[in-house]
């Protein structure tokens, strides 16, 4: 059956043993999501308009904790309830979109602009459209309109 005696329990390691500790990989930035993103433009054009949490979300037929999380990123919308909530701020779905994909490609070139590793020559990394399985793809080198 086993090869360990039977009235020792046997012992296995959840991480290897080394003699030294190994140097932690340097972190990547990571892309921001776009929850975030959309998140923020609709808290950034809710505070222009000098309007509160509760106006907004009574104008768009949502609730007030719910549009909270949504400004804060922790909630993934669905499309009806972002043009709800971008009408209510006099915004399109489209506009909305807009300004979080402008807000994205400023974010990108603000991360490719820094000295440890940004090509500095305006290059960002575009979304190319939808691959086979249906998701984005990436095509590095893009350049975008100012």
């Amino acid at each position: 059956m086993t090869s360990h005696a039977p009235d020792r329990a046997r012992v296995v390691p959840l991480r290897p043993r080394t003699a030294e500790a190994a140097p932690a990989p340097r972190k990547q930035a990571k892309d921001p999501l776009w929850r975030h993103l959309v998140g923020d433009v609709l808290r950034r054009e809710r505070q222009a308009q000098e309007r509160t949490l509760k106006d907004v979300a009574e104008a768009a037929r949502i609730s007030m904790p719910y549009l909270s999380e949504l400004e804060r990123g922790r909630k993934e919308a669905s499309s009806e309830v972002l043009a709800a909530a971008a009408g209510a701020l006099g915004l399109g779905l489209a506009d909305l979109l807009a300004r979080s994909h402008g807000e994205l490609v400023r974010l990108d070139r603000a991360r490719q602009d820094r000295p440890s590793g940004g090509t500095g020559d305006g290059t960002v990394t575009a979304l190319a459209g939808r691959g086979a399985r249906g998701t984005w793809s990436r095509r590095p080198g893009a350049r975008l309109a100012a």
